[in-house]
């Protein structure tokens, strides 16, 4: 626990540094700890660093969380996954979702969320790297997919989200940023603007993907060390 605090210093000012690097003002890098797993107490330490926002991915610990640490000012970012019978769970509890990977499970959250009288800031995901064990739309789908959700008025698309390769390969995962770097720029020339999101980055490759032009990182054994195991 006693680490927490240090490995999230620690973390912004690699970001802080990436920033340089490449001439970007750091304040344009949001560092979005995921908490996944981790316990409560975890989550009080890093908010008590300045955090409050947390990426989570399993909506039962959402809820769970969220009743834990009614007490905190916090916001939930889902990044996983999400079967739309689990939809309700984002719409009761969920600032930001990050993982919207199917026209499907939009239409089930617009019902929901126009049923609730909000409106959800997302961000599309996109399969960069083309692996089969990871989710989103293809590159080449997204601008369809952009289309069509313009019609779905709950849903305020506020830009992209990846899964690079895994790989220790730093010339196929800066491909990965790369290509959401270019249809970010697709789609801002289509639609005017906007997009301004681009989440990508994780414990392995955060200070690249900044360097690329990241806007979130999602930074989970970074911050809190090994994921617990799943209960």
């Amino acid at each position: 626990m006693n680490d927490i605090a240090a490995n999230l210093a620690a973390a912004r000012a690699r970001i802080d540094a990436a920033c340089a690097r490449v001439g970007r003002d750091p304040g344009e890098v949001e560092l979005l700890p995921v908490s996944k797993t981790h316990p409560l107490d975890a989550l009080r330490v890093a908010h008590a660093a300045g955090y409050t926002r947390f990426g989570e991915s399993r909506p039962q610990e959402i809820e769970e969380k969220a009743s834990g640490l009614a007490d905190l000012d916090l916001a939930w970012v889902h990044i996983g996954h999400l079967q739309t019978n689990k939809a309700r769970v984002v719409v009761e509890h969920v600032a930001e979702f990050q993982a919207l990977d199917s026209l499907r499970l939009a239409e089930s959250l617009d019902r929901r969320l126009r049923a609730a009288g909000r409106r959800l800031p997302v961000l599309v995901q996109v399969n960069s790297s083309g692996e089969g064990t990871k989710g989103g739309f293809a590159p080449d789908e997204v601008p369809d997919a952009v289309r069509a959700l313009g019609a779905l008025d709950a849903l305020d698309v506020r830009g992209l989200m990846t899964l690079a390769a895994h790989t220790d390969d730093q010339d196929v995962v800066r491909a990965c940023f790369t290509t959401m770097t270019d249809l970010q720029a697709r789609l801002r020339d289509e639609h005017g603007g906007g997009f301004d999101a681009l989440s990508m980055g994780m414990s392995n490759d955060f200070e690249l993907a900044v360097e690329c032009g990241s806007t979130c990182v999602r930074l989970g054994t970074a911050i809190f060390g090994a994921r617990p195991p799943l209960v």
